[in-house]
């Protein structure tokens, strides 16, 4: 009853402290980085003018619900849901704000009236609402659309401030590897079967995720380092960013050096993909059951982590990114351009995105969630999973610590051997499961699990991303007919796992 109550405390707490900060910012009133619209029944389209100036300018708060001047008026509770879902389409519609970005309502209780927040982060990129630019300043929103001058500043300071911007002129196609190109516009397809990359040649898709730019102050146009980074041949992007190294380690026994090490310096989706290995080879996942289905508290933290160290990190820096696996926590630093100093507070946080171009490319191949849902997902499953909640800290160095189980701590190299063989186990089974061409539930029935989206996240689409098996309707993901068979590649790695297990015959 006592942890109870204390967790019933917490979470009063932090509604307060989430109610002061709302009327913190209202007391200060609408300027440079703070807006108010009344939008009690619907959302005006000034609403994404602002939304549109704030990405262009230096970011802010929005807040629906409140009158010019100050008054809480409140949202209809029965347009609540509708308005969520409505900004969201909106800013998804590249017709309306081009590129799109990644954008959240929060909703917020001031004591029985209801209003609906929206922090907008700077962008590095210059964005358009319905083919207008807009900027702000004291006085709100301005269309600069026909100010040549206006608009050329503006591209200049986004390449200017953003190191991911950086453009390499002489840098060509050929400097990247076409199957990676290749392989993000499968995954895009996967993750969103009517992705406009799907339909893209591979320069189109550069230029489309902001990866080939042109700067308007010298009038050269190239790929950028973000574009490097995220698709380059490894000599490649060491000529480019000669220090670029992610160092994981394993430290449990020999504590002076370590157990185990990968020194990673290649494109950040493989190296991602690296992390992930790493963190699966020497991290238990303990059982852990969400409503009625068991998730993985391990996939869902080191996630967040691993799109972290890699998203967020200043690539300017020579300081080398390291994760390094502990006995009591795991530990990670990355170089990095602080808004801020300090232990973050989950709860009053307001997320800065340090690269927002390779942000939103990790987020349209599912490698990253929504600008700070991250944050909230580690907060919240750490806790889960160490029994004790996860510390980050801002500064010139962005260090995390996650706790890891002490049930584990005794014989961790047993528990981590354990629940890998099991997880290879599994994927033998499921890719015995395949004679000829099977529909997903027939291939879900045959292993015996009953959640279509789990059995679809964990087993189809990694499989389908590793080129595996394949769709037997490839333009019609989600049609009624699919069916999937086993690539000629798949077929190998399942008789080249079978001879080194005892299992899966």
């Amino acid at each position: 009853m006592k942890s109870q109550g204390t967790s019933l405390i917490t979470k009063m707490n932090g509604d307060l402290n989430e109610v002061e900060r709302i009327r913190s910012l209202i007391r200060k009133g609408e300027g440079l980085t703070i807006e108010f619209k009344e939008s009690g029944r619907a959302l005006s389209k000034s609403v994404y003018q602002s939304v549109c100036a704030f990405l262009n300018r230096n970011g802010g708060n929005i807040l629906l619900g409140v009158a010019d001047d100050g008054r809480i008026t409140g949202i209809d509770q029965g347009n609540i849901s509708r308005i969520k879902r409505e900004f969201a389409s909106t800013l998804n519609n590249r017709e309306k704000i081009s590129p799109p970005p990644y954008l959240a309502l929060n909703e917020i209780d001031m004591g029985g009236v209801t209003i609906l927040q929206v922090f907008v982060p700077e962008s590095s990129q210059v964005h358009r609402c319905a083919g207008r630019i807009f900027d702000r300043s004291e006085d709100g929103d301005i269309d600069i659309t026909g100010n040549t001058r206006s608009v050329a500043e503006l591209y200049i300071r986004k390449q200017n401030s953003y190191s991911e911007n950086r453009i390499y002129p002489h840098a060509e196609l050929a400097d990247l590897r076409e199957d990676l190109i290749a392989r993000v516009r499968k995954i895009a397809g996967i993750q969103r079967k009517d992705h406009p990359w799907m339909r893209m040649d591979d320069m189109e898709l550069l230029k489309s995720a902001q990866l080939h730019q042109v700067n308007l102050e010298t009038g050269k146009s190239g790929i950028t380092l973000a574009g490097i980074l995220l698709l380059g041949k490894d000599e490649s992007i060491l000529s480019a960013v000669p220090h670029h190294r992610t160092d994981l380690i394993l430290r449990i026994k020999n504590v002076d050096r370590y157990d185990d090490r990968d020194v990673v310096h290649t494109n950040l989706i493989d190296s991602y993909d690296r992390i992930m290995a790493f963190i699966a080879k020497h991290l238990p996942d303990p059982f852990h059951l969400e409503r009625d289905t068991r998730v993985s508290l391990r996939e869902l933290i080191f996630r967040e982590i691993a799109s972290n160290i890699l998203i967020h990190r200043e690539y300017s820096n020579p300081f080398p990114a390291k994760l390094i696996i502990g006995k009591d926590d795991v530990r990670t630093e990355n170089s990095n351009k602080s808004h801020g100093f300090g232990l973050i507070d989950p709860k009053s946080f307001s997320p800065f995105p340090k690269n927002p171009v390779i942000a939103r490319f990790f987020r349209e191949i599912g490698r990253a969630d929504e600008l700070g849902s991250g944050v909230r997902n580690l907060t919240k499953y750490g806790e889960a999973y160490g029994g004790r909640m996860p510390e980050l800290m801002e500064g010139d160095i962005f260090r995390t610590i996650v706790y890891l189980p002490t049930a584990d701590k005794k014989d961790v190299t047993t528990e981590v051997t354990m629940e890998v063989t099991t997880e290879v186990a599994m994927e033998v089974l499921f890719l015995s499961a395949f004679h000829g061409e099977m529909s997903r539930r027939e291939l879900q029935a045959r292993l015996g699990l009953k959640n279509a989206e789990h059995f679809r996240q964990k087993y189809i689409v990694p499989a389908l991303e590793s080129g595996l098996i394949e769709m037997t309707i490839p333009d019609k993901p989600k049609s009624r007919l699919q069916q999937y068979r086993l690539t000629e590649k798949g077929g190998k790695e399942l008789e080249e796992m079978r001879k080194k297990q005892p299992f899966g015959r």
